[in-house]
């Protein structure tokens, strides 16, 4: 005899993965407004009581989406500018930039989660997930400045001038405002401005 609706067993093996996997494809289909615990345990077959073994709510679920995203941004980044031999500066940069839009424009619901919950009050892990993805691009500036090839002052502001600028190509992209075939183009000309305004002023002669 089936057991009544919300006294379903609990037996996934590793509920809090198929949690999150759920809760990405609600982000994706509706937004995070909608994002339920109560669907998500609908949707799996378990009880409603399940999800928050793993989770206390529903803003725990999302902190925890915004914590993966970064995490997969980092080892987006990582790849990219480990790729290859080219130990050329410009090529590391344009490499690990477009990394970065092609995950912003594959992941447009998820990635503007990322963006939110990283200032959301208490998200720490969050925000320590965040610094670690985006501390490698800081790290590149300052190696840019190191070989002489970027303007000296703090990496972090040097970069948001480039991190700005890319990330209103993928809002324009997301948003259907330019057409996603123009992605790399506009990323390979932000790439190279910057490169070139933010060279030692001794250089721009």
């Amino acid at each position: 005899m089936p057991e009544p609706a919300g006294h379903r067993p609990y037996h996934h093996g590793n509920l809090r993965a198929a949690l999150l996997d759920a809760a990405e494809r609600s982000l994706r289909a509706h937004g995070a407004d909608q994002l339920s615990l109560r669907d998500l345990a609908r949707e799996l077959g378990v009880s409603h009581a399940a999800p928050r073994r793993h989770f206390a709510d529903r803003q725990a679920v999302l902190d925890a989406l915004a914590e993966a995203g970064f995490v997969r941004l980092g080892a987006a980044l990582r790849a990219a500018l480990t790729a290859g031999e080219s130990d050329d500066f410009p090529t590391r940069v344009r490499n690990a930039v477009s990394a970065y839009a092609h995950f912003a424009t594959g992941n447009a619901a998820l990635c503007e989660l990322m963006n939110t919950s990283k200032h959301h009050p208490g998200a720490t892990v969050v925000t320590r997930a965040a610094a670690t993805a985006f501390g490698q691009m800081t790290r590149l500036i300052e190696e840019g400045q190191e070989r002489g090839e970027l303007e000296q002052g703090d990496p972090e502001q040097v970069g948001l001038i480039l991190y700005a600028t890319v990330q209103g190509i993928t809002a324009m992209v997301n948003s259907g405002a330019i057409g996603e075939e123009q992605l790399d183009g506009l990323v390979d000309t932000a790439v190279s401005q910057f490169l070139r305004g933010a060279r030692p002023l001794s250089d721009r002669r």
